[in-house]
C-alpha cells in the first residue's frame, strides 16, 4: 500500500506542472495581421477583443495591405452580422488598451509618414517586435 501511495504522490507531483500549464490563462497576445481579406481582418479583431475581454494584454502588428487599416483615410465595408468594420473593431481593441503598430516597412513603402496613421497607432521597431515574438510568455496569432 505504501508503494502505491508513494507512486501516486510522485505521479501527481510530476503531472501538476503539465496540468497547470494547460489551464493557465495567457497573459500576453500578439496578433500579426497581413491579410487583405476583410473577413480575415474582421475575425482577427473580433478574436483580439474576445481575448482582451478574458484578461489578455493584446498587441497587434499590421503588415502589408493590412497596414491600410491604420490609415486615417481608410474606410471599408461593414461586416455582417454586427455591421462593423475591421477598423471599428480595431479601435475598440485600442480603447481597451491594446497596442497597435504598423510594421517597420509599411510607411516607407506606402510612401506616407506617421502622420497618416490614426491616433494611437505607431510604427513598430524591429528589435522590440522581435523580442515580443520570442517572449515565452507571449502567444502569437497570425492572420
Amino acid at each position: 500500500m505504501k508503494k502505491i501511495l508513494t507512486a501516486s504522490v510522485l505521479a501527481a507531483a510530476l503531472l501538476s506542472p503539465v496540468m497547470a500549464s494547460a489551464t493557465e490563462a495567457v497573459d500576453k497576445v500578439l496578433i500579426t495581421l497581413t491579410s487583405a481579406e476583410q473577413q480575415t481582418r474582421g475575425m482577427a479583431m473580433v478574436l483580439g477583443n474576445m481575448m482582451q475581454a478574458k484578461g489578455a494584454e493584446v498587441s497587434v502588428l499590421l503588415c502589408d495591405t493590412a497596414g491600410d487599416m491604420a490609415l486615417k483615410e481608410q474606410t471599408s465595408e461593414p461586416l455582417k452580422p454586427k455591421n462593423v468594420t475591421p477598423e471599428q473593431l480595431m479601435k475598440k481593441l485600442m480603447s481597451g488598451g491594446a497596442k497597435v503598430d504598423v510594421c517597420a516597412l509599411y510607411l516607407p513603402n506606402k510612401g506616407v509618414g506617421v502622420d497618416a496613421l490614426l491616433s494611437g497607432i505607431g510604427a513598430a521597431k524591429p528589435p522590440v517586435m522581435a523580442a515580443a515574438l520570442i517572449d515565452a510568455d507571449t502567444r502569437v496569432f497570425n492572420f
